[in-house]
């Protein structure tokens, strides 16, 4: 497949999406590096990552290997997965989207919001500001009390983004809840 398919256009816009970086300079792809590695112990160098978004030359066609890695990272199995999934979405590759939720530049610090998803998860977050949040309350869910991450919204009917999650000394994580039916709400709580 030629790096420059729809499909893999899509996954380069979607990694970028969920880094929040844009794959510019060397530091971008030496940090995807690293976080593809604290994600799934999958290793890609950053020359690999760079040929594939053309920042320098090389193969037309990246291996099915390196698909799939980057595919693992966005919640799929394989890069068999990512491709049909892309083939099903007659859309373009961007997507503005709006819906029922919560953006976190409309909170104040200190505001709590409950965040549900399937089968019968449940969370609490304080908005620390910055587009920061700690987790205060979890049930059923992999996130645990005191975790902390990054996100900028919280929309019923998509997946929820948790970008930079640490918990205690551990190195940061990608996380993505309701990856298939999306969140099923985000309400502020009123105290």
């Amino acid at each position: 497949m030629d790096k420059q398919s729809p499909q893999i256009q899509v996954l380069r816009s979607e990694i970028e999406r969920l880094t929040g970086r844009a794959m510019k300079t060397p530091s971008d792809f030496d940090q995807l590096s690293l976080r593809l590695w604290d994600f799934n112990h999958e290793y890609l160098s950053p020359t690999t990552l760079k040929r594939l978004w053309g920042y320098i030359e090389g193969a037309a066609a990246p291996r099915y290997n390196t698909l799939s890695i980057l595919a693992r990272f966005l919640g799929y199995k394989e890069w068999d997965e990512f491709a049909e999934a892309m083939q099903k979405v007659n859309e373009s590759e961007s997507e503005t989207f709006s819906g029922e939720g919560i953006r976190s530049d409309e909170l104040q610090q200190g505001e709590e919001i409950e965040v549900a998803w399937q089968p019968k998860r449940r969370c609490i977050f304080r908005y620390d500001g910055n587009y920061r949040f700690t987790v205060i309350d979890s049930e059923n869910s992999k996130l645990r009390i005191g975790d902390n991450f990054t996100a900028v919204c919280f929309l019923e009917g998509r997946p929820m983004y948790l970008d930079n999650l640490t918990r205690g000394n551990q190195t940061p994580k990608t996380y993505v809840a309701g990856k298939k039916n999306g969140i099923s709400y985000a309400r502020r709580i009123e105290k």
